[in-house]
């Protein structure tokens, strides 16, 4: 199991963080951000699988976009440990849901974190150029190449968290898809992976 003090970040960083989790039990019966059971165990379920991600980019990033933000995970968590270590110097969220945008926007104003909401669906937005992109519980991995293709620069990478069943999404894509890919297990959760791929085209 991971721990917060195996990922090298400040007091100060831990606090927004804790900031942040607060914020999300607050909004959570309103606008079900989070699943009510994973909710009871949203430190490690959401932060802290979260986190993990931040660590497979090369920084220092200049641009990360996060697609289908929804409660924030992992972009808003990408965004509040990059106040501190100034990499990602920007972050996108994109996500379509109104009411979302507005927890979102909640919560970068009370961590400071260095983050962007875009109020649309990922199709619709002009490309982001980003260095990396990331998603999280979104679509499937075909799908998530197609919107990685488009809002990544040429030398940009993609993380995408999957679950147990991610060697039968990764045969699929490789059909439609060209790619190189790394696989990490999740420090978190036995089963699910963490996926980075480079050099996204169609075959």
């Amino acid at each position: 199991m991971i721990d917060v003090d195996d990922l090298n970040v400040s007091r100060e960083t831990v606090e927004r963080l804790k900031l942040y989790e607060a914020l999300l039990h607050k909004w959570n019966p309103r606008i079900n951000l989070v699943s009510q059971a994973s909710l009871k165990e949203s430190w490690n379920r959401h932060i802290l699988d979260s986190m993990q991600i931040y660590g497979l980019a090369q920084h220092p990033v200049d641009h990360w976009v996060d697609i289908g933000s929804g409660g924030g995970f992992p972009g808003l968590v990408i965004a509040i440990m990059g106040v501190e270590k100034k990499s990602p110097v920007n972050v996108t969220l994109v996500e379509s849901d109104t009411r979302k945008c507005a927890f979102l926007r909640s919560v970068v104003r009370e961590t400071g974190a260095p983050a962007t909401i875009i109020n649309d669906r990922v199709e619709n937005i002009p490309p982001l150029e980003a260095d990396v992109v990331s998603a999280r519980a979104l679509a499937d991995l075909s799908s998530l190449l197609g919107y990685a293709e488009r809002h990544l620069n040429q030398s940009g990478i993609a993380i995408f968290p999957k679950g147990a069943s991610w060697t039968k999404e990764l045969t699929l894509a490789q059909s439609t898809w060209n790619f190189s890919h790394q696989v990490v297990k999740s420090k978190t959760e036995a089963g699910p992976v963490i996926l980075t791929i480079a050099g996204i085209n169609r075959v």
